[in-house]
């Protein structure tokens, strides 16, 4: 498996002597798992808890695990990956829940963000550059595929086209800043290419979507870019 850009800048491991970051794997393929498991072993501050080969055994195993991470499958026989996120962000609200998954439909994307989900990433990507995005997870980043970050404006381009007028309430006013930090957030782009792309620095994007999230009300930088599309503050193209 192989990747044409990386979509996560690189965090630096948990110090030593610090929990590791515990990790839940949930994927009907049993080779699959095995080899997250072999991968993730070998390093020093993440440790996997535990393995589900369906949705209704990762909530019964988020449950007895209480995992920080969850790497979730999207199609599993008898209860899928999205309905499996929405339980476990119910009864674990603290787990982080990444879709780990070769499905690249628009639908499905959007469905796990709905979830809960905080990240999106094809099975396209090398085995090896999981453990990295774990941590950035972990840290409070939200991670989606480049090549799903179109989908997921197309997806809420048709949502706004179909929906039905309605009453809507004031939309909270972002800075010419903030709007230019959300419209490369919504394409894929992480903290460092903004950084790079608006000639500022890591720290300030950071400063930038803490203050979109608080005057969105929202949680994650995915939720941002939804609402955004929804509400017609980023133009569709």
């Amino acid at each position: 498996m192989t990747v044409e850009e990386p979509r996560s800048e690189e965090v630096a491991p948990t110090p030593s002597g610090a929990n590791p970051i515990r990790v839940l794997i949930v994927d009907d393929h049993a080779l699959f798992r095995r080899g997250l498991e072999m991968v993730l072993g070998q390093e020093v501050d993440i440790e996997v808890v535990g393995e589900a080969a369906d949705g209704s055994e990762a909530v019964t195993m988020a449950k007895e695990t209480a995992p920080d991470i969850v790497l979730m499958d999207v199609r599993m026989p008898r209860r899928g990956g999205i309905d499996a996120t929405s339980a476990i962000k119910e009864s674990v609200p603290s787990a982080k829940i990444v879709m780990l998954t070769i499905s690249d439909e628009e639908a499905d994307l959007y469905d796990a963000i709905k979830a809960g989900a905080m990240g999106y990433l094809l099975k396209e990507i090398s085995i090896d550059e999981v453990a990295a995005d774990i941590r950035a997870v972990y840290g409070g980043q939200s991670l989606i595929s480049p090549s799903m970050a179109s989908k997921l404006l197309s997806e809420f381009a048709a949502m706004i086209k179909n929906k039905d007028d309605r009453p809507q309430l004031p939309t909270p006013r972002l800075t010419e800043r903030e709007m230019e930090v959300l419209r490369l957030v919504a394409k894929g782009m992480n903290n460092r290419d903004i950084a790079k792309q608006l000639f500022i620095s890591e720290n300030t994007v950071k400063n930038h979507i803490r203050n979109i999230l608080e005057k969105l009300q929202l949680h994650s930088r995915m939720e941002a870019v939804v609402y955004a599309v929804r509400e017609k503050l980023l133009e569709i193209t």
